[in-house]
């Protein structure tokens, strides 16, 4: 056991090994109701989770009477996704009882790890968005800082992801099917929302105008609460998750008349809200289902929010701004802005003037991408039908900032129309990024590159416009779950090497760069590379029947599969080697195992192509005996956090290739190099920032840079002209279009061939001849075993700076106005 988890004081970490046996036994007897020698694995886990759980509680009803009793200012983050990943491990890390609980299991004859094995992955997320979220919570408590997450309780999550013949097969992620031990239910937190109807006006007993929404459907909100606890601190934060049900859930008048669904209707229309993460919205039924989603979200929320300030804490709501800071994690929450102004003006009676100003300094939003179809717009019919009353806010709204515009930029119709809140092109459609702006009296990109490229292309009007309304906070990952949780070895190391308050206070890994001259420390850190590669290559073996070697270098690029973070220019890569291996060329190069993992949103063909593009790859080289092991190419279905867990840590490479200017940041590239993963990688998103860090001799650049790739396509970038030059490409393609990787079918990957030949809009082919080469430095680096540990251990070592901790230090400052809260336990 790595000491990071054993050197806590007695206050931080006061149950006794005897006192976690015990509490355990207990829980056996009073809520699984079994005895141990009848229990399934999942009992002995949910067992072990309520008792861990019960020593959270203490500090999280502690640290609800404290903001209570204090009145402080609260942060409220809200989120379409919350990727929180397994919990136990964490909760017991960060309240400091992991030797405890280890001993304790040991001596009821039970296998610590085992248990933490057994737990089931929330499905509350699909990628970095919601893992943001997450490492985000983490960084609040850890910090001290009083906030509450709100989210959705997904049923489903998003989806199991199996490879069915190399193709991608979705299954329903039951998630909940044991439960969630984390969770407290709360019934008595139960809210009203309404869609559909319509509005009417009407005269209030003071002749005031007023307007009155008569809803066409009305669904209930129940709240879960999952409390987080920051690491060797009191404090908890609150991720406050809705369900939703019907108001009724059985109509037995439809009932006793035959009508069997009629009399459950109500019930599975409202139960679809939250029955599964981003419905595939390819048709009409699911963008509306998202659009409801997303405003049940930010009703429930902001009622929550208004009846916590007003009940509870006493606050006037024309000073709710004072209280408690909103950040829009993305577009998906951004109707939370004309619902805030829906209950303070229709419901409060406040007047439009100070809602609105109270409405914008509560509110900051953070924007996460450049991509068009990440922008959400909305067809201005559906939304009107399903919240009529919102589409007039919004009106009145845009009319109101709109004549402010035109009195600063007179005659100028084309910046009206840029910054209006509903484009009148062609269909006409409700933006919510512009709405999350003018709605948000902050805007944040979350790299430094992205946020230029959201000041000078993206959000250029609105720049123009509030000068001083975009910044820039460059994401970051909690080195709890992403180095402590996922990679003890490596912690066990680096504690050894420089003292236990690293993980606190992530500048200290600075302190690890001089042990990079040193030989003992250098053969140490390669040893636990290597333990955790061997532990890996025994589970897959042992799982998938796939025969890996641990020797090889493991290069690795798992994330959302999408076109333009260019999973299938690293496929053209190793069909480059694999075409060199084949006519006698390059037989000397160092052994790769390359591993993918990634979903394709469900109705998005190319993305689906990839993954078959992928594995059927994978068939070829891994059964071809000429290729004696140099290249492996693994495809590890349903990528989520726990395998996130034991992949990070033995990355050798890490494939960050978006085409420069795409990537909003990244997180994933954070992981691999806090883990000691040397990048190959565009200057794009955060590679940028992590590049000066670490040093340029210790990061594999190639490509275009963002400025190159709009000068190429501002001169017309013609892809063909890249394949025609290069006989390499030429041949690689070739060699795919023959049906070699397809059983002699010719049409399959023929969508993919002609993309890259004849439009390419993610530019693979403009950057394949310097991705070739960059790898070709990458093999010849991998081939000194001593140096590169040695690279491995600067880059760890200077990854201090993207600590979650660090970039919510600068959210509390240049956006929130928080400051900590101490919590105290006991006396």
């Amino acid at each position: 056991m790595p000491d990071i988890l054993k050197g806590q004081t007695a206050s931080q970490n006061p149950s006794s090994t005897q006192a976690i046996k015990a509490a355990f036994k207990k829980t056996m007897h009073d809520f699984i109701g079994k005895p141990m020698m009848t229990a399934t694995p999942e009992d002995l886990y949910k067992a072990l989770a309520y008792t861990v759980r019960s020593l959270l509680l203490e500090r999280y009803i502690r640290s609800v009477e404290t903001y209570l009793r204090k009145d402080v200012r609260t942060v409220a983050y809200f989120s379409a996704e919350f990727l929180i990943g397994p919990q136990l491990a964490g909760n017991m890390l960060n309240l400091g009882i992991m030797p405890q609980v280890e001993q304790a299991m040991e001596e009821l004859g039970l296998d610590l790890s085992t248990l933490i094995d057994i737990e089931v992955e929330p499905g509350l997320g699909n990628g970095g968005l919601g893992r943001l979220a997450a490492c985000y919570l983490d960084s609040l408590a850890t910090l001290r800082i009083p906030a509450i997450g709100y989210g959705l309780r997904y049923e489903h999550g998003m989806f199991e992801q199996r490879i069915e013949n190399g193709w991608q097969v979705e299954y329903s992620d039951n998630w909940l099917h044991f439960g969630n031990p984390w969770e407290l239910y709360r019934p008595e937190v139960t809210y009203s929302v309404k869609f559909g109807g319509f509005t009417e006006g009407y005269r209030d007993s003071r002749g005031s105008y007023r307007v009155r929404w008569k809803p066409g459907m009305k669904v209930k909100g129940i709240a879960y609460d999952i409390p987080v606890i920051g690491y060797q601190v009191s404090n908890c934060v609150l991720l406050r998750l809705w369900q939703a049900e019907a108001t009724e859930g059985f109509d037995f008048q439809d009932f006793n008349r035959g009508d069997f669904y009629g009399a459950v209707e109500q019930k599975v229309m409202a139960e679809n809200i939250t029955k599964v993460l981003y419905p595939n919205d390819n048709t009409m039924a699911g963008k509306r289902l998202r659009l409801q989603q997303q405003y049940f979200m930010v009703s429930c929320s902001i009622q929550d929010l208004l009846h916590n300030h007003l009940v509870k804490m006493k606050v006037k709501l024309t000073e709710l701004h004072n209280h408690m800071a909103a950040q829009l994690n993305d577009t998906h929450p951004s109707l939370a802005i004309p619902e805030m102004m829906r209950l303070l003006v229709d419901h409060h009676h406040i007047p439009w003037e100070p809602a609105w100003d109270v409405t914008r300094q509560t509110f900051a939003y953070t924007n996460h991408t450049i991509l068009p179809e990440a922008l959400e717009k909305w067809p201005l019919p559906m939304f009107s039908e399903l919240l009529p009353r919102h589409i007039e806010i919004i009106y009145e709204i845009n009319r109101r900032f709109l004549d402010e515009v035109r009195i600063h930029y007179p005659m100028d119709t084309e910046r009206v129309a840029a910054l209006s809140l509903i484009d009148e092109s062609d269909q006409k459609y409700v933006r919510m990024a512009n709405l999350a702006c003018v709605g948000s009296h902050k805007i944040n990109g979350v790299s430094r590159l992205h946020t230029r490229l959201l000041e000078n292309i993206v959000l250029r009007k609105c720049h123009e416009y509030w000068p001083d309304k975009i910044i820039n906070i460059t994401n970051g990952v909690t080195p709890r779950r992403w180095i402590a949780v996922s990679n003890p070895r490596l912690t066990e190391l680096v504690t050894e090497a420089i003292g236990d308050g690293w993980l606190k206070d992530m500048e200290r890994l600075h302190e690890l760069e001089s042990f990079a001259d040193d030989a003992a420390f250098r053969e140490k850190w390669h040893r636990a590379k290597k333990e955790h590669k061997n532990k890996i290559a025994n589970l897959a073996r042992k799982n998938f029947n796939w025969i890996v070697d641990p020797d090889s270098m493991f290069d690795v690029q798992v994330k959302r599969i999408h076109e333009y973070k260019r999973q299938h220019l690293n496929c053209l890569h190793i069909i480059t080697l694999y075409w060199r291996l084949k006519n006698g060329i390059d037989t000397d190069m160092a052994p790769r195992t390359f591993i993918f993992g990634g979903k394709a949103a469900p109705g998005y063909f190319m993305a689906k192509l990839i993954i078959k593009f992928i594995t059927s790859i994978a068939k070829v080289i891994n059964s071809d005996p000429e290729i004696k092991n140099k290249i492996k190419v693994i495809f590890r279905p349903n990528y989520n956090v726990k395998i996130g867990q034991l992949v990070y840590p033995l990355a050798d490479l890490s494939e960050q290739i978006s085409l420069a200017g795409m990537e909003a940041s990244g997180t994933g590239n954070m992981k691999f190099a806090m883990n000691g993963a040397l990048t190959i990688g565009t200057l794009d998103g955060a590679n940028v920032e992590i590049r000066e860090k670490v040093g340029e001799d210790n990061f594999f650049n190639f490509g275009m840079t963002a400025q190159q790739v709009l000068d190429l396509k501002n001169r017309g970038y013609n892809p063909y002209d890249f394949y025609n030059r290069n006989d390499e490409l030429k041949n690689v393609i070739a060699l795919i279009e023959s049906g070699h990787f397809s059983h002699g079918d010719t049409s399959l990957f023929k969508p993919l061939t002609d993309e890259l030949k004849f439009n390419d809009q993610y530019m693979l082919l403009a950057d394949y001849e310097s991705y070739v080469k960059c790898q070709e430095q990458v093999g010849q680096a991998y081939g000194n075993r001593d140096e590169w540990t040695k690279k491995s251990i600067i880059t760890a070592a200077r990854m201090g700076h993207f600590s979650s901790d660090r970039s919510i230090s600068e959210y509390a400052k240049d956006i929130w106005q928080v400051e900590p809260v101490d919590i105290k336990i006991g006396g």
